[in-house]
C-alpha cells in the first residue's frame, strides 16, 4: 500500500536533486509514520514537526528547481551546521529536513508564535496552507529576503533572515494574517496579530497593505494601522508609527510610496501620502504630505532637502543634498497650501 510521505533524495554537490512523491492513499502507512515519528521525536524532541503530508496543499513544491533564495539557504544552513555542531539540530528541523522555503518559514514562524493555545502543529499547518497557496505571498517572502540582504549589513545571509531576525519573522507573520484576513477569518488573523505583538513587539494590523521587497530593521516598536499603505521596496526602521489621529472610522492613516525610507523613531499620522522615493528623518512628526523624492524632518516636520539619484530605501542613506534651498529659490517655489513645500526664511 503507498503512503502520502514525501522522498527526499539527497544528492552530491553538481548532480540535480529530485524529489518524489507516493500517491496518497485512503489510509496512511503506519509502518512509514512510525518511523518518521520516531526519529523525529529522537532527534529533535523541543520542536514540533507538524502535518507534512503534501496532498493537503493545492499546490504540491517538492523540489527546489529554479528557487535560488532557497538554494542559498540550504546551502548556507548545511555550511553552519559544519561550522557550529551544537546547532546541528535546530539547522535541520528548521531547514534541511523542509522541501521548499515555504514549508521551512512557516515552521520558524510556528515554533516562534506558539503557546499553550495556538499550537506549533496546529500553526504550521495554517502557515504552510496559506502560504502553499498564495503565490503572491510566495514570491513576497523572497523579495523581502533579498532586501534584508542587500539593505541590512547586519544580515550576511538569506538563512540569517529566515532562522534569526524577527523584523523578517514578523512581515511574514503579518503576511499570512493579512491573507487570513481578506479570505474572511478576521478573529484568527486579530488573534494571531495580537500574538505577534507579544513576541516580536510589532504591530501590524492584518488589514493594511504592504508591498513586496520590505525591509523592517530591528522591527522592535513598529505600528501600523489598518488602513496604511506601503508601497513596494520600502525600508522601516525600529520605532516607526503609521497611525491615525483620532477616532474617526475610514480611511484614516498614511500611505507611504515605493522606495521611501522611514527613520527610525518616525511618527507619521493621519491619511497623508509620503511620495514615492522620499526620505522620513529620524524622530520625526509627520502630519502633511511629503513631496516624492524630498526629505523631511523635525516635529513638526518640514522639508529640509530632496533626493535625486537611487531611491533612499535602497541606498539606506540617511542625508538629503545641502543645496536644496538654493533649488527652491533658483524654481521659485513657495511654500504650498497644504505646507508640503518649504522655504528657509532668511534671518
Amino acid at each position: 500500500m503507498s503512503c502520502g510521505c514525501v522522498l527526499l533524495q539527497e544528492v552530491e554537490d553538481g548532480e540535480e536533486a529530485k524529489s518524489k512523491t507516493r500517491a496518497a492513499s485512503s489510509s496512511s502507512c503506519s509502518s512509514c509514520s512510525g518511523r518518521r515519528r520516531c526519529r523525529s521525536e529522537r532527534m529533535f524532541p523541543m520542536y514540533a514537526m507538524g502535518n507534512r503530508r503534501p496532498n493537503s496543499i493545492s499546490r504540491t513544491i517538492l523540489d527546489s528547481a529554479g528557487d535560488s533564495i532557497w538554494d542559498s539557504v540550504r546551502a548556507e544552513s548545511k555550511s553552519e551546521a559544519e561550522r557550529e555542531p551544537i546547532l546541528s539540530s535546530f539547522l535541520y528541523a528548521s531547514v534541511l529536513s523542509h522541501d521548499c522555503l515555504e514549508r521551512a518559514l512557516g515552521f520558524v514562524l510556528a515554533n516562534r508564535l506558539q503557546n499553550p493555545t495556538l499550537l506549533a502543529t496546529q500553526l504550521m499547518d495554517i502557515f504552510a496552507d496559506v502560504m502553499m497557496k498564495d503565490g503572491s505571498i510566495q514570491c513576497a517572502i523572497r523579495l523581502d529576503a533579498q532586501a534584508f540582504k542587500d539593505r541590512d549589513p547586519a544580515c550576511a545571509s538569506y538563512s540569517w533572515a529566515l532562522l534569526y531576525l524577527k523584523g523578517y519573522h514578523s512581515l511574514q507573520s503579518y503576511r499570512i494574517a493579512h491573507a487570513l484576513w481578506n479570505q474572511g477569518r478576521k478573529v484568527l488573523a486579530l488573534a494571531l496579530q495580537s500574538r505577534i505583538s507579544e513576541v516580536f513587539a510589532v504591530d501590524i494590523h492584518p488589514a493594511a497593505r504592504i508591498g513586496e521587497g520590505i525591509l523592517l530593521d530591528h522591527g522592535t516598536g513598529l505600528v501600523i494601522g489598518e488602513t496604511a499603505v506601503v508601497g513596494n521596496s520600502v525600508s522601516l526602521m525600529q520605532g516607526v508609527t503609521l497611525g491615525g489621529t483620532g477616532k474617526q472610522t475610514g480611511d484614516r492613516h498614511p500611505k507611504i510610496g515605493q522606495g521611501a525610507l522611514i527613520g527610525a523613531g518616525a511618527t507619521i499620522l493621519g491619511n497623508i501620502v509620503v511620495g514615492v522615493g522620499a526620505m522620513i528623518a529620524s524622530g520625526s512628526l509627520v502630519l502633511k504630505d511629503v513631496p516624492p523624492h524630498s526629505m523631511a524632518a523635525g516635529n513638526p516636520a518640514r522639508m529640509v532637502g530632496f533626493l535625486e539619484d537611487e531611491d533612499p530605501s535602497l541606498t539606506m542613506k540617511h542625508d538629503a543634498r545641502k543645496d536644496y534651498f538654493e533649488h527652491v529659490a533658483a524654481s521659485s517655489m513657495e511654500k504650498g497650501a497644504n505646507g508640503t513645500l518649504y522655504r528657509e526664511k532668511e534671518s
